[in-house]
């Protein structure tokens, strides 16, 4: 996400770093091309307008002009107003309310409604540990429904079962009954969309709110529309009243605009972010961690989070002590393969680091992307147990017949065998430096005296 707006703002402000002191044309023609920048990622021009107007007033004031480090703190400046624009703060869901408590989940056809939907109940019941119900009152697109219970029995969610004829007002009456009736915390209802907005669709959103009373009602919106998703935040916010907003398809969302526009036009803040198909890849919005990655800056945090998530404690332990030992495999290779991937892969792993946009040419030409680790999970599934577990035996023969299972040539499989080899081997020299002492000796060298 803001890839382009990124890389733009990115040499905007490695031009003034390199000035020793500012002037106020510096500023303003600095200024000139953020808004230039920001216009193209289809942030709306009301909230680019106000956007460069508060930054000016801060950026050509004296203690910026005078400043040991003028440039960095114009981007101070403008990361402080991007954190504004986007939140100015983390809101996450309000779930204050008796059980069974109600999220309504409305927004146009194709913005990714029902596999959002999916999506926030597995997450609520898997870190917020609460029982959840999900009914579709989706009847007229062809198979909905279906599509809810087979994403439901994906995550591990319940869903209302479908009754034919049913409308909308009736499944969810029917769901609220149940919800209470089975002792559920929340009851999610995935409603119906249109390919536009139209005085039906508002209408039975209305009714519904009306009827449910949702402690949230989350406009799920496609990022990929840009301007198209501000408008239809806008006439929902308008017409429904909604307490917040789920921005899909952000993982493909080069520019970022909508993310930039939808707080400032609706006054209702993004809560979470889809950024991937797989039913896991559903985040919260962090305003400063956003603009922070906007700006070159990463998200370490966000990192540490998703990692935190997806480590099992238990098995790092396995594996140190393996490490220890020196009998790491190729078993153990593959699963720390797919952990990488359930962390949105090596590109995911990157995105969050700062100063990655400016190599980025770099890291594609040293071709470092996630179809590399696939091929390399491939090779490794290819292989017997006997041969995950002793890659000496694997030979000329050997090769070919796993190069062939894999779809990839005999060199691929060379690679890989010899990528593991090397840290095999730099692992156990660490291990027995760590054994006589010398790791621990060579540290202390390099620490200042008193220390």
């Amino acid at each position: 996400m803001f890839e382009s707006l990124s890389g733009k703002l990115g040499g905007v402000f490695d031009r003034l770093r390199r000035r020793g002191s500012l002037s106020e044309a510096d500023v303003a023609a600095a200024l000139r091309e953020v808004r230039i920048a920001l216009l193209e990622a289809d942030v709306a021009l009301p909230v680019v307008k106000d956007f460069i107007e508060r930054v000016r007033e801060r950026a050509v004031g004296e203690e910026v002009l005078r400043s040991v480090t003028p440039g960095q703190q114009v981007v101070k400046i403008v990361h402080d107003h991007l954190t504004e624009t986007l939140g100015p703060a983390a809101e996450g869901l309000n779930l204050d309310a008796p059980a069974p408590a109600v999220i309504l989940m409305v927004g146009l056809q194709g913005s990714g409604k029902t596999t959002t939907t999916a999506k926030l109940g597995r997450m609520l019941a898997q870190r917020q540990r609460r029982k959840v119900l999900m009914a579709s009152l989706d009847v007229r697109r062809a198979a909905a429904q279906e599509q809810l219970a087979q994403l439901g029995a994906q995550a591990g969610i319940a869903v209302l079962p479908v009754v034919a004829g049913e409308g909308p007002l009736a499944i969810a009456g029917r769901a609220l009954d149940a919800g209470r009736r089975e002792g559920y915390d929340l009851v999610l209802l995935d409603t119906a969309g249109r390919l536009h907005i139209d005085d039906e669709l508002m209408a039975e959103a209305k009714a519904l709110a009306v009827r449910t009373r949702p402690v949230e009602t989350l406009l799920v919106a496609d990022a990929l529309t840009g301007q198209d998703a501000v408008n239809v935040a806008r006439a929902f916010n308008d017409r429904v009243g909604i307490t917040g907003i789920v921005l899909t398809r952000v993982d493909g969302d080069a520019r970022g605009g909508a993310a930039l526009s939808m707080k400032a036009v609706t006054g209702r803040p993004i809560k979470l972010i889809g950024v991937g198909e797989k039913l896991d890849a559903l985040e919260a919005f962090h305003p400063d961690r956003i603009a922070g990655r906007i700006l070159g800056m990463g998200d370490v945090v966000g990192l540490v989070e998703r990692a935190a998530e997806q480590i099992d404690r238990d098995e790092a332990e396995r594996l140190a002590r393996k490490v220890q030992k020196g009998g790491l495999d190729l078993e153990d290779l593959l699963g720390q393969i797919r952990q990488i991937g359930r962390m949105g892969g090596m590109e995911g792993l990157l995105a969050h680091l700062p100063g990655v946009a400016k190599i980025k040419s770099r890291l594609a030409d040293a071709r470092i992307d996630s179809r590399a680790l696939k091929h390399q999970e491939a090779i490794i599934l290819s292989m017997t147990p006997a041969e995950r577990r002793r890659p000496e035996i694997i030979k000329a023969s050997r090769k070919r017949r796993i190069a062939a299972g894999a779809g990839v040539g005999v060199p691929e499989v060379n690679r890989l065998l010899k990528q593991f080899s090397d840290m095999s081997r730099m692992m156990k020299r660490v291990t027995e430096m760590e054994k006589k002492g010398l790791l621990r000796r060579g540290l202390e060298r390099l620490m200042p005296p008193g220390r």
